[in-house]
């Protein structure tokens, strides 16, 4: 269990909050591709796709390190519904839909990790969840080689229940230990049967951000900062778990009232 403190950071408005996620998604490309030339992020879906689009689609300073090379990009999903994937529930429907149509030819392609369709209708939703951890353990290692994979970033966006990734409050997939992939056939929201990475591969990645705006997060965010009975809430599993490895990007209604202090830059 981590001792420090996450990282909590507020925005006067959304574009103030892309801009900042835009640096600090930019530095841990910077980082990943230093330690070993390849970037392997996982993306939730929500709202986020929308804000990581606006960060990340910017038109750059001409830099180096405010370019995405988005050749090097490994994406992959935190949480996924079983669904086809042009179907408007799907995450990867929608990250495709509003950042990776739209990328420049210039910055490149990222080599992205969908679910396989062919096993969206199956009734056991596990094999959904199986192949997708099979679809990691080729890309980061055989799972009796590494304990857990290791991403280089996690998006993350919280619900109003506290929810993260397709974990939520109270389910016993939050006790999971041992899979990386884990399947979710009765979720609180619909649609019903979702895959997601589980708590222990999401503390586990080098850097994890949360975007959560707007006054109706007011009430969750002070539960998960400021409240014992909020602690065992998923989102703030992750905060007691990754400690300062996680970074919280909000804007100011969102943390309204909230006592936890926050950062005043990255």
């Amino acid at each position: 269990m981590a001792t420090a403190q996450p990282n909590l950071y507020s925005f006067p408005s959304t574009d103030a909050l892309a801009g900042q996620l835009r640096s600090y998604v930019l530095r841990c490309q910077n980082a990943a591709l230093a330690r070993h030339n390849i970037f392997r992020i996982a993306v939730s879906g929500g709202s986020l796709p929308t804000v990581l689009a606006r960060a990340l689609l910017a038109p750059s300073n001409g830099s180096p390190e405010d370019t995405p090379q988005f050749d090097k990009w490994h994406i992959f999903f935190a949480d996924e519904r079983a669904v086809p994937l042009d179907n408007e529930d799907s995450n990867y429907f929608l990250l495709k839909a509003e950042l990776l149509s739209k990328i420049p030819a210039e910055l490149g392609a990222p080599t992205v990790y969908p679910i396989d369709e062919k096993h969206v209708h199956d009734d056991d939703t596990q094999e959904l969840a199986d192949h997708y951890q099979e679809d990691l353990m080729r890309s980061f290692a055989a799972k009796d080689s590494v304990k857990l994979p290791v991403f280089d970033l996690i998006l993350l966006g919280c619900g109003p229940d506290g929810h993260t990734c397709s974990l939520f409050p109270g389910h016993e997939l939050l006790r999971e230990k041992d899979a990386w992939v884990a399947a979710e056939t009765n979720s609180p929201k619909p649609p019903p049967k979702r895959i997601t990475l589980t708590l222990p591969v999401v503390i586990s990645a080098v850097k994890i951000a949360f975007v959560a705006t707007g006054a109706g997060k007011q009430d969750i965010l002070k539960a998960i900062f400021d409240s014992e009975e909020g602690r065992s809430l998923p989102s703030a599993l992750v905060n007691q778990g990754a400690g300062e490895k996680v970074s919280w990007f909000t804007d100011h209604s969102a943390v309204a009232g909230v006592a936890f202090p926050r950062r005043g830059s990255l």
